[in-house]
């Protein structure tokens, strides 16, 4: 369990850069920051700044091209794939524009894949999913596919699945981003319940009502961190 207050996420000089044929183009460029455990942190800027691409730094899905990315004792690039797969199991929590719910499982069997990925004991599982179907209000579809399910619907299971193994740090892209105002009002009441735990969270977002919850804010232009307020 990390203390409140000390570094969860450290970033030195890091740089991505996409090569595509002859075009090469900086993602991030010299991006140096210190995110604390317990602070509820939002990232802003426009489509393409960089933000996905930062938090898929943090998470280790992307690797890169300069500098480096420490979260909590991991120095991320001294980690394998096997090793990075099971960090992002067991510290990570992502939830993703896209949701990338499992197609082929239940809402139920999709928030007990992490740990079931993880080998806990099934009654553990049990409880666990139980816990969630109720704290985020889809009890009643735990045996319905995602093809099944409302945006908004959809996008609580990717939550749910990303709370599963009770990660260290949380990572939120764009959750409300694809949800009409009732539905995101849910997303945000729930963001606000992590805050309120003083769960690690770092949310990419346009919308000002998830800032608002923001202990700081960063603002990326361009592959830059260009300004922030707290």
């Amino acid at each position: 369990m990390a203390e409140v207050g000390e570094v969860a996420v450290s970033m030195r000089a890091l740089g991505k850069t996409y090569v595509m044929g002859d075009v090469k183009i900086e993602v991030l460029k010299d991006v140096n920051l210190n995110l604390l455990s317990g602070e509820f942190v939002a990232v802003c800027g426009a489509s393409g700044a960089g933000k996905t691409t930062l938090l898929n730094m943090i998470s280790g899905i992307d690797k890169p091209t300069s500098g480096s990315v420490r979260v909590f004792a991991d120095d991320l690039s001294d980690l394998s794939e096997d090793e990075l797969s099971d960090f992002r199991c067991h510290k990570i929590g992502f939830v993703f524009q896209s949701y990338n719910l499992v197609s082929t499982l239940t809402v139920a069997e999709n928030i007990a894949f992490p740990m079931e990925w993880a080998r806990k004991p099934a009654s553990e599982i049990e409880k666990r999913v139980a816990t969630l179907l109720d704290s985020l209000g889809i009890r009643h579809r735990q045996n319905h596919f995602p093809a099944q399910l409302s945006g908004g619907e959809q996008q609580r299971v990717a939550l749910a699945r990303a709370l599963a193994n009770d990660p260290l740090l949380v990572l939120a892209d764009e959750p409300t981003g694809n949800l009409d105002s009732v539905n995101a009002v849910k997303i945000i009441d729930i963001l606000a319940m992590l805050k309120a735990e003083k769960k690690t969270v770092i949310v990419s977002t346009h919308d000002e009502r998830i800032v608002q919850l923001a202990d700081r804010t960063f603002c990326m232009e361009n592959g830059t961190l260009a300004s922030s307020h707290v």
